[in-house]
């Protein structure tokens, strides 16, 4: 009887003092967190599956983290860079968000980032320029996403190596993500025995293809594009109608044929390979759980940036989850964040390397048809790929950034 009496007393003690625990998370009230994403614009359906993808993943948790209720705070920045700065003040300083996640343009990242770091506001990014986590890594900052030039660089080896190329044309977005995804898979093509022969630049406002289709040398391997949205659609159809369509492949970086644009696309599309950190079509398990679900839920595949969104949240909530709760202690909150890992992501496992940018396997795709629907089918997957390659971290930090300029092209003419 005494023991039993000294048990239930050892119980009722533990129960006393977790009460008080669970009653100062309820105390502190919900964790706010502010997200940013275009939802009007050129760029709208990006932005409505980077919610979608986020908000699934909260919900998937219950909303609620170490005793403590996720509220997500949205706000639409067109994809407009002085309006991303405007839209994080009013979430820091109105909403007292406890930390900030996606934003998509790359200078939209680099206007955004300082002032979050001077406001000790924790930042969870989508955006890939590839300085954010190496020469000018801020303060404060977690990025489960990726660097720009991170699945390029594979993927100028598997051209190489595997796909037998030695002469490549690029045509490709002028602007920074562009020059960087470029530059990462012209470095490593070229490592490799290939040759870039003519890098063309499209400004991000044209519509007619035509002036640059018209200047491809007949005699490469392939052409290598990048582009997104409504400018992915439009340049693989004009592929097609400007008859370069099987007499010169096309392959390129993994935003072209994401899953956000290709339900729009059509046979111009088949056959084209790239590479990137997620397909829809990935045959694992949570994968196929995660995609069924996202489907069922918001009537399409899911695509990169929607994935993406699903693993920053999921980050978040490993965070939340570390530190007890304790949000407000942004740097603690940060450092757990840079320690999660997501073992099994619907894009597969992901940690952060010591620059807080992820590391994760990147996926060579190749568009076909299957039941009717283009997808993007698993053909190679490079594990654990991480920002610098197979590069020396110190050595490549020192190099030069990936620029409009920068590999030079050598071999153009």
């Amino acid at each position: 009887m005494r023991r039993h009496g000294r048990m239930a007393l050892a119980a009722a003690l533990v129960g006393a003092l977790a009460l008080p625990a669970l009653g100062q998370a309820a105390e502190r009230g919900p964790v706010r967190i502010g997200l940013i994403v275009p939802l009007t614009g050129a760029a709208a359906q990006i932005g409505t599956d980077m919610r979608n993808g986020f908000m699934m993943a909260i919900e998937d948790a219950g909303s609620q983290a170490a005793g403590r209720k996720i509220e997500v705070v949205v706000e639409d920045d067109e994809a407009n860079p002085s309006n991303t700065l405007t839209k994080a003040r009013k979430l820091v300083e109105g909403d007292k968000v406890h930390a900030l996640a996606g934003v998509l343009l790359a200078s939209s990242c680099y206007g955004v980032a300082p002032y979050l770091a001077q406001k000790r506001v924790p930042y969870f990014p989508l955006c890939s320029a590839d300085d954010l986590t190496q020469r000018k890594p801020p303060e404060l900052m977690a990025r489960f996403s990726w660097a720009s030039s991170q699945d390029s660089h594979p993927f100028g080896e598997y051209a190489a190596k595997t796909l037998g190329y030695k002469r490549i044309a690029t045509l490709a977005a002028d602007y920074a993500f562009g020059w960087e995804v470029v530059g990462g898979f012209q470095r490593t093509f070229e490592e490799n025995g290939g040759q870039i022969v003519q890098k063309l630049w499209v400004p991000l406002n044209a519509q007619d293809f035509a002036p640059y289709l018209s200047q491809i040398k007949r005699d490469v391997d392939a052409v290598y594009a990048l582009f997104f949205g409504a400018q992915a659609l439009r340049a693989v159809k004009q592929y097609q109608d400007f008859g370069l369509k099987g007499k010169i492949p096309l392959i390129g970086g993994g935003t072209f044929m994401d899953e956000s644009v290709l339900p729009s696309m059509g046979d111009e599309a088949i056959g084209t390979i790239t590479a990137l950190h997620y397909s829809a079509a990935l045959d694992t398990p949570t994968n196929k759980r995660y995609a069924q679900a996202f489907r069922a839920k918001y009537g399409k595949v899911p695509s990169y940036y929607s994935t993406d969104l699903y693993v920053i949240a999921q980050g978040i909530m490993d965070a939340v989850k570390t530190v007890g709760g304790n949000v407000e202690d942004s740097a603690r909150f940060v450092a757990a964040g840079r320690k999660a890992k997501v073992a099994d992501s619907p894009a597969g496992p992901v940690e952060l390397d010591e620059m807080a940018n992820a590391v994760h396997n990147v996926y060579i795709k190749k568009v076909e048809r299957v039941g009717g629907e283009l997808q993007n089918t698993v053909i190679y997957t490079y594990p654990k790929v991480s920002q610098f390659w197979k590069y020396n971290k110190e050595e490549y930090l020192k190099g030069t950034p990936y620029d409009r300029n920068y590999p030079p092209c050598r071999f153009c003419q």
